[in-house]
Formats: C-alpha cells, sequence, structure tokens
C-alpha cells in the first residue's frame, strides 16, 4: 500500500509493561515462540527470526517483531562468537554481505509500503516457498562462486526488510557440500552483519520504537536459555534431522499465518 506508514510507529505510548499491546494470552504465545526459535538458532544456526515472525503473524502484526528479531540477532551472536570463529568461511561472508548492501534497503523501503494483511500473506507465501526449497533435496551442479553467493545476498538483504533474510542463504548453503560446523557459524557470522545493516535503516524510517525495545529485553533471556540449550544440543548430535523438524515446523506456521491473512 503505497503512502503506507512504518507499522510500529506510534507504538510505545501506552505505558503498558506489555509491548505492542498484546493480549496476556498472546504474550505468553511469543514467548514461547522466542524460546523455541532461539533453541532452533543455537542447534542450526537459521530460522530464529523466521520463526518469531511467522509465530507472531497468528496473534499480531509480525512486522512489530521485524525489527525485534533483528536486535536480538545482533546480541545473541556474542554468546556464540567464540565457538563459531575457527569455522567462518569469511570468504563467503563477505560476497553476500556484498550482496545485501544493495538488497537491504530495497527491502527496508518495501516494507514502509506495505499493509500489514497483505505483508502477512506475503511472508507466509515467501516463507512457504523457502521451506519447500530446502525440502526438496536442491543441489547445485557444480560449486557456487563469489557471483551466485553476491546475488543470494541481494536477495536475502531484500527478504530482511521483513528479518526473513537467512532463509535463502540456508537453502543457498544446503545446496552445497559444507559440513555442519561451517555451515551453521557462517551463517550465524552472515547474519550479524547482514542485521548490522538493516538496523540503522529501520532506525531511520521510524520502525524502531519503546516497544520495539521493551520487546527485545523482555524475551532476551528467553533467547539466551534457548541458543544455550541448542548449541550444547548442536555438540552432541548431528544437526540434519533437527533441522529437518524446524522447516517444518516454520512451513506449518507459515501455512496457519497465510490461511489468517485470508480469512
Amino acid at each position: 500500500m503505497a503512502g503506507a506508514t512504518p507499522p510500529c510507529r506510534g507504538q510505545g505510548g501506552t505505558g503498558h509493561m506489555i509491548p505492542f499491546d498484546l493480549s496476556p494470552l498472546a504474550a505468553l504465545w511469543m514467548a514461547a515462540a522466542i524460546l523455541g526459535a532461539a533453541f532452533v538458532r543455537g542447534y542450526s544456526g537459521f530460522g530464529f527470526a523466521a520463526l518469531i515472525v511467522a509465530a507472531a503473524g497468528l496473534v499480531t502484526n509480525p512486522l512489530h517483531f521485524v525489527p525485534v528479531v533483528i536486535l536480538a540477532d545482533i546480541l545473541l551472536t556474542a554468546q556464540q562468537a567464540r565457538g563459531i570463529r575457527r569455522d567462518i568461511d569469511w570468504r563467503r561472508v563477505a560476497a553476500l554481505f556484498a550482496g545485501c548492501l544493495a538488497g537491504v534497503p530495497l527491502g527496508v523501503w518495501a516494507l514502509t509500503r506495505t499493509d500489514p494483511d497483505i505483508a502477512r500473506a506475503a511472508i507466509s507465501v515467501y516463507i512457504l516457498a523457502m521451506c519447500a526449497l530446502l525440502l526438496s533435496g536442491w543441489r547445485l551442479g557444480r560449486p557456487a562462486g563469489d557471483a551466485a553467493h553476491v546475488a543470494t545476498g541481494i536477495v536475502s538483504g531484500i527478504a530482511n526488510g521483513a528479518a526473513v533474510g537467512g532463509l535463502p542463504v540456508a537453502a543457498f548453503f544446503a545446496a552445497q557440500p559444507i559440513a555442519a560446523a561451517t555451515f551453521r557459524a557462517t551463517l550465524i557470522a552472515y547474519f550479524t552483519l547482514l542485521d548490522l545493516w538493516t538496523i540503522p535503516l529501520m532506525w531511520s524510517q521510524g520502525f524502531v520504537t519503546r516497544d520495539t525495545l521493551l520487546a527485545t529485553a523482555l524475551g532476551l533471556p528467553l533467547m539466551v536459555a534457548g541458543v544455550h540449550l541448542g548449541s550444547r544440543r548442536f555438540l552432541s548430535a548431528p544437526p540434519d534431522s533437527f533441522r529437518r523438524f524446524a522447516i517444518l515446523l516454520l512451513a506449518t506456521l507459515a501455512i496457519l499465518g497465510l490461511l489468517r491473512s485470508l480469512a
């Protein structure tokens, strides 16, 4: 919807301790979603933002939680940094980041012009498409070069306007022979740079409000606990089967969000 105001603008003036005027039941649902999504992030390295945004779409305008998960993702990386540094493929990170430099401004611009119901439907369809790609077993015929990584970064940057920029990168990595530890560590490192580029642009457009900061602060203990438990699980078990479970859970939430937007 052209000329739409940012969906979070105007929030935060109510004085309530529950952000975005969520009902107690909706707040409880979001707390459970945040804890579960953080566990998935700690275990598999992706899906955190998409799970929270998809869950939010069932109880509120999902765009409220876009800057929340981006801020949280930056904070959570510090928790995992020590354990992932040696496994990061920095060449992949650099190429992806070069692409997202162009993609993120386009994604944030689109966000300012999107009606909440249209946004909920579009996010749900996009998530379902990415889940189908991840589950399809799609594989690249040859190793991906820098140009392919830059192109994927552009797509990721555009999608990160809705905090779902991680899924195309996860699908792209899953199509290549990348060790699980490198897959996870490189995703986390790239997401940090992606989010550090996205959040100032969102702030400049009025998406970051008092309620954004309150929701991040209230959710942070759950996020830290979930990432800690997920990281411990990663060290003791292979992530492939759990990654499939996370994708199916994400697809289920996206289907429910799509049905709600069409109701």
